[in-house]
């Protein structure tokens, strides 16, 4: 008599969902955060783009951004932001969504048609390559940049003792 085998746990649905919705808000937040600029280069750089239809045409509203007293506090209303959100199909029926800081609705169209191309997985990893990977390295290489900008003004304080 064999032993029961213990349940693989690493490919339940539920994990393999969870790693495609990580994957998707990582991306997404890659695409909300590019600059413009940027984006449109990158996109201009797919050869093939799809034919695609406005499920919901760019519209700006503002949201409301929330903080936390000492990052772990009560919440509370920091302010309003500017905000462009915008949804897109493909004619295989893929939604994509794209929101976007400001009023550029061209970025958040970009990020929508991106965020649908994304979620085939037969183009997933060649537009990681071609749009996602290059984004992240010039936002960290721009956090690097002002990191060690901040670094260089950098004070040191210490007390001084008397000597009696």
């Amino acid at each position: 008599m064999t032993p029961p085998q213990a349940a693989d746990h690493t490919t339940s649905p539920e994990t393999t969902q969870a790693a495609i919705l990580a994957e998707r808000q990582r991306w997404m937040s890659v695409l909300a955060k590019a600059p413009p600029l940027a984006l449109e280069t990158l996109w201009g750089s797919i050869e093939t783009k799809p034919d695609w239809t406005y499920l919901r045409q760019p519209e700006t509203g503002m949201v409301m951004l929330r903080g936390r007293a000492g990052g772990t506090g009560q919440r509370f209303n920091l302010g309003e932001m500017t905000m462009t959100r915008c949804a897109v199909r493909l004619p295989d029926g893929r939604v994509g969504h794209g929101y976007v800081v400001g009023r550029d609705r061209e970025h958040a169209t970009r990020a929508a048609l991106v965020d649908a191309l994304m979620q085939d997985a037969a183009q997933r990893d060649a537009l990681d390559a071609a749009i996602i990977a290059p984004l992240e390295q010039a936002a960290r290489e721009a956090r690097e940049t002002a990191s060690r900008k901040a670094a260089a003004t950098k004070v040191d304080f210490f007390t001084m003792v008397r000597g009696e």
